[in-house]
């Protein structure tokens, strides 16, 4: 059983970019070589809460019209071009999806590979946005952004376990303004929780609800 963290100061501040920089940079991350899955990105991207000193990250509601998990919540990210890096391709879908013009110096850290069980393996890039950055949504992908204090995904309730019928793997959900959200996006979350708290976990072999499967 995990111990009990010790409360997290989630406030702005240059300390605590700096212990979540070296936290990160000593993480030793989980490469995925699967060839047969493919490549996609996602973006963990840090900014300072308007009005407040609360560090917060970014999660979209996908636009209802989008052809793949229309309507569900995600981190900003998507497929890797031909020859793109991982950092390549966040960067890429960051400014597409959110209009912001992140850069590699804003990179604070990479997590463990998550293959999915619609055939790709994802990449979770964690960066600093800055301090009340313009975002401006594309609407064709982005129904909505949210800014969620990482006070929310650190808090003792925040993470549960289920077990469904189709798999003898755990489902992980992760509590969320009053609502739970599955694997993927909760898996990589609840992994950067555990860097935020100062421990290490393992999500790869962590499930999906059965309706993220296709």
């Amino acid at each position: 059983m995990l111990e009990k963290p010790a409360p997290l100061d989630c406030s702005y501040s240059d300390i605590f970019r700096m212990r979540l920089s070296t936290s990160l940079g000593s993480f030793q991350r989980l490469n995925t070589e699967a060839v047969d899955l493919k490549r996609a990105a996602v973006g963990i991207v840090l900014v300072q809460l308007a009005g407040s000193d609360e560090t917060a990250f970014l999660l979209t509601l996908r636009a209802s019209t989008l052809r793949s998990h229309g309507g569900q919540y995600a981190l900003p990210g998507g497929r890797c071009d031909l020859e793109e890096t991982a950092i390549e391709a966040a960067l890429r879908e960051i400014e597409e999806e959110l209009g912001m013009g992140l850069t590699p110096d804003d990179v604070m850290g990479v997590l463990d590979d998550y293959p999915t069980r619609s055939g790709y393996v994802i990449t979770p890039v964690v960066f600093w946005g800055g301090v009340s950055p313009v975002i401006v949504p594309n609407p064709d992908e982005v129904a909505e952004i949210f800014r969620i204090g990482l006070r929310q995904i650190t808090h003792d309730d925040a993470v549960r376990f289920i077990t469904i019928e189709q798999s003898d793997r755990p489902v992980v959900q992760l509590l969320i303004n009053e609502d739970y959200i599955h694997a993927p996006t909760a898996a990589i979350l609840y992994q950067f929780r555990e860097v935020l708290l100062g421990r290490t976990v393992r999500v790869h072999a962590l499930e999906q609800p059965v309706f993220a499967w296709r």
